[in-house]
């Protein structure tokens, strides 16, 4: 297994126990105190718990080497996993508005005490989480998709902190399914971004942060490119990026040829981290008019020496 995807799955091992134990911690003590707002962060946690398991299940898989039929290997179970999740936050937060429309209808008694020392405790670990799933959440979408969601948490037990302050000395219940239906938004904020960006890389569009007419600036300016065209990009995993294209250069002989795709494929890289790359030649012959482009029939396939061809 790769070093990251081993400090990965050490540290979703840690936080899956930490989750379910709060979760449980919230329940019971939200179900003692009345407090809707710490039994929807039960659920929130709890639902982090099975968004870390589903994670770590992603890493191991995609560890996998490719085969015969899995080509790619397995680099997109992690997308699924991030997108799987944030559907079933999605429905955990349309929850948490209906239960919270019933307490608004029905106003119940809160221990308002015991709703903050839970929270405070809980907002200790969410943030130790988080701060753990941070440090990973750079090299894999599957990780960020799970760190969004403890630090979102980790933001909610701070508001019921504060809720249960107010209720102290206000004695307004209302205030406990009020900071249930922030909690059910930013759930469902935190989970829409992740469902736009999986859908995008299964969908294959272009991966977030490339422009397209960046790309193709950058390699019309390569010495020996007259010409790109029928350019695709996108994602096979949440951290490698693909290009297919066609490039049109003069009639000249393969070893110069060779030196152009170098250097096509080494810009592609470090400026837009594009490291799987399939580029097809296209030779130009011209006869006495200045500047003609005529593509050949005859079209010669190149493909980045460190990766399959697409």
């Amino acid at each position: 297994m790769h070093v990251h995807a081993f400090k990965s799955a050490a540290v979703l091992k840690w936080s899956i126990v930490l989750m379910l134990v709060l979760a449980g911690a919230e329940a019971a003590a939200g179900t003692y105190a009345g407090s809707l707002a710490l039994l929807s962060d039960a659920g929130h946690n709890f639902s982090d718990s099975l968004a870390l398991v589903l994670a770590l299940v992603a890493v191991y898989i995609q560890a996998k080497p490719p085969t015969e039929v899995k080509t790619y290997g397995y680099q997109r179970a992690g997308v699924l996993a991030a997108f799987a999740n944030a559907v079933v936050l999605v429905l955990i937060a349309l929850y948490i508005f209906y239960q919270a429309w019933q307490r608004f209808r029905q106003p119940e008694p809160v221990n308002a005490g015991l709703m903050m020392w839970v929270a405070a405790g809980g907002f200790l670990v969410d943030t130790g989480v988080s701060l753990a799933l941070l440090r990973e959440s750079r090299h894999d979408l599957n990780i960020r998709s799970a760190f969004v969601h403890t630090a979102a948490d980790a933001a909610s037990t701070a508001g019921i902190v504060m809720g249960g302050w107010l209720i102290q000395k206000t004695g307004v219940v209302a205030i406990d399914p009020t900071l249930s239906l922030l909690i059910g938004g930013l759930i469902l904020w935190s989970s829409v971004d992740i469902i736009k960006e999986t859908l995008n890389i299964l969908l294959e569009g272009l991966p977030r942060g490339l422009k397209l007419d960046d790309v193709l600036a950058s390699m019309r300016a390569i010495e020996g490119v007259q010409d790109v065209h029928d350019v695709h990009i996108w994602s096979i995993g949440s951290n490698t990026h693909a290009l297919s294209c066609h490039v049109s250069i003069a009639d000249i002989p393969p070893s110069e040829s060779s030196r152009i795709l170098t250097r096509i494929n080494d810009m592609l890289e470090s400026e837009f981290a594009i490291t799987h790359t399939t580029v097809q030649f296209e030779h130009t012959v011209c006869d006495s008019t200045p500047n003609c482009y005529v593509p050949s029939a005859e079209a010669g396939h190149h493909h980045h020496p460190r990766q399959r061809a697409y």
